[in-house]
């Protein structure tokens, strides 16, 4: 196996990014329904470790992490609503906090994502 550069990710896990889907409640209103996948992405998860925070919030048992993936149309639309899911063990549900394009490229985009929390 060929070294990697450093700064490259790797990108090992595979997430189901979904939205609420917006339904007619038969009354004319329009109500949030049941997640429904957007896309799926190849995804690196980066456990966040060591800061009071982060410790803080692992006590609560919320486990912080760094979701990244190439960055595309699909995944820069991705907002705080949503939330990703491990596609190999659909119990692992990352609710997503934040995303940024961070190198300002549109090479990846990076998201704060918490494990542990009811959506």
């Amino acid at each position: 196996m060929a070294p990697t550069k450093p700064g490259i990710p790797r990108l090992r896990e595979k997430l189901h990014f979904q939205r609420r889907e917006i339904i007619d409640d038969g009354y004319g209103n329009e109500v949030s329904g049941d997640f429904a996948t957007v896309f799926t992405a190849a995804a690196e998860l980066i456990p966040l470790t060591g800061s009071e925070p982060v410790i803080a919030a692992r006590l609560t048992g919320v486990q912080p992490y760094i979701i990244r993936i190439r960055s595309h149309v699909a995944a820069r639309q991705v907002a705080t609503s949503w939330r990703a899911v491990d596609a190999r063990n659909g119990s692992r549900v990352f609710n997503i906090t934040s995303a940024a394009n961070i190198d300002e490229k549109n090479a990846y985009i990076d998201m704060m994502a918490t494990q542990g929390v009811a959506t």
